[in-house]
């Protein structure tokens, strides 16, 4: 009896420190909480309307996951942008899609390629100006389910962690509008050679996507440090 009321408790815990969880995913999503900031989680406790408990719990799970700093006698702090974070992301994507592609055409069948044209049909109709945050979340499951279709799981969730952190900690802000023409050329080439076998073209449209959209969001990180460098300067 006592040990099942210990493991009710246990639950209980957990259940309100993963509500803490998505609550700052979402606070992190509207930029609400942005990169260097200092986390005020008693604040953050009040405006989710919870104990500092299962916010602190939920603190150290982002920590874990790279959103987050524990600075000992100081408290919990947002990590700052970093263009080395930004071009080890790319790199782990530009190793880990490509290398898929050739299990996933061969594994593709009439089910997989009606997924995978489903996905790219909601990305190339998502609006461009504003919903770009819808864009970006389309233009992620295209990318996943392309991945996904290979079965290869591990790998498929080393790429969701590393799309959660472009998405919430280098999202919509550092994509230019006009390069979404381009993105749509690129993964309705990667799509056509995909569903006709021709895994060396996949393969080169796919690569050739990725590296244009790591240089327009390097250029991106570099111009909001370079401002955040400059307002400091006029602030001394």
């Amino acid at each position: 009896m006592h040990r099942q009321k210990n493991r009710k408790n246990l639950n209980a815990q957990e259940d309100h420190a993963h509500k803490a969880y998505q609550g700052i995913r979402r606070l992190l999503y509207y930029k609400e909480l942005v990169p260097g900031q200092k986390i005020p989680y008693r604040e953050l406790a009040e405006h989710l309307n919870m104990s500092p408990t299962p916010i602190i719990q939920a603190l150290k799970w982002l920590e874990i996951e790279g959103f987050v700093l524990h600075r000992p006698n100081r408290g919990y702090y947002m990590t700052p942008f970093s263009l080395q974070e930004v071009e080890e992301i790319y790199e782990l994507r530009e190793i880990i899609e490509p290398s898929l592609l050739p299990v996933t055409i061969k594994r593709l069948d009439k089910k997989g390629i009606k997924r995978l044209k489903a996905s790219l049909d909601a990305h190339l109709s998502a609006e461009r100006v504003f919903y770009l945050k819808e864009r970006l979340f389309k233009n992620t499951e295209f990318h996943l389910t392309l991945a996904s279709l290979s079965g290869r799981q591990t790998q498929v969730r080393v790429l969701r962690h590393i799309f959660d952190l472009l998405l919430l900690k280098y999202g919509g802000n550092y994509m230019p509008i006009e390069s979404m023409d381009a993105m749509d050329k690129d993964h309705q080439k990667t799509f056509e050679c995909a569903i006709s076998g021709d895994i060396k073209g996949a393969k080169a449209a796919l690569s050739k996507h990725i590296c244009n959209v790591k240089k327009q969001v390097l250029k991106g990180v570099k111009r909001v440090l370079e401002e955040k460098e400059g307002s400091l300067y006029e602030s001394r």
